[in-house]
């Protein structure tokens, strides 16, 4: 975000991903030779994969976007119904594991209301919504030399949390 302090993420910790994973298999009695789909975080620094995984903590944020070219340039496959994958803090820990249940491909103006209220950020209102994610898109695209314009075709996800870890779990 513009004016805000941007700390590029660390590497992701695969193996206590891996290990998180079979918690999380264990907890619910899961096939242990199934596999996550994704590990990740919020956000594209430090400051705002925290922020936005406080959000998904609380409660508030059951949704997320991304950019199809992000997505094509990082060889990422587009978000599936049923894909459970893990997303990260900042410091690149395993926090959550989620479950997608709806994706949905679109101009990032087709953004509608409820989604808004459901990514959980700003005021949940689209106008906002749409403001905060045209200046992420803008920036993150001027980043990776990708072309921007308004309405670059953007994955509009939901997810729903399967297991978390405790704060005093983290060691």
């Amino acid at each position: 975000m513009p004016g805000q302090e941007k700390t590029p993420l660390p590497e992701l910790d695969k193996d206590a991903a891996d290990v998180f994973w079979e918690q999380f298999l264990a907890s619910v009695g899961g096939d242990p030779g199934s596999i996550y789909t994704d590990l990740s975080t919020f956000g594209d620094s430090v400051e705002l994969a925290d922020k936005l995984l406080a959000l998904v903590l609380e409660g508030r944020k059951r949704a997320t976007a991304g950019s199809v070219a992000e997505y094509e340039i990082e060889e990422f496959a587009t978000p599936q119904v049923g894909d459970r994958w893990i997303v990260c803090d900042g410091q690149g820990r395993p926090r959550i594991v989620v479950e997608t249940t709806d994706v949905r491909v679109g101009a990032l103006s087709s953004v509608d209301d409820q989604f808004a209220w459901d990514e959980g950020e700003g005021d949940r209102t689209r106008a906002d919504w749409l403001r905060g994610h045209t200046e992420y898109f803008t920036r993150s695209h001027a980043e990776a030399d990708i072309p921007f314009h308004p309405d670059i075709p953007v994955v509009f996800e939901r997810f729903e949390v399967l297991y978390q870890v405790a704060d005093s779990d983290l060691g």
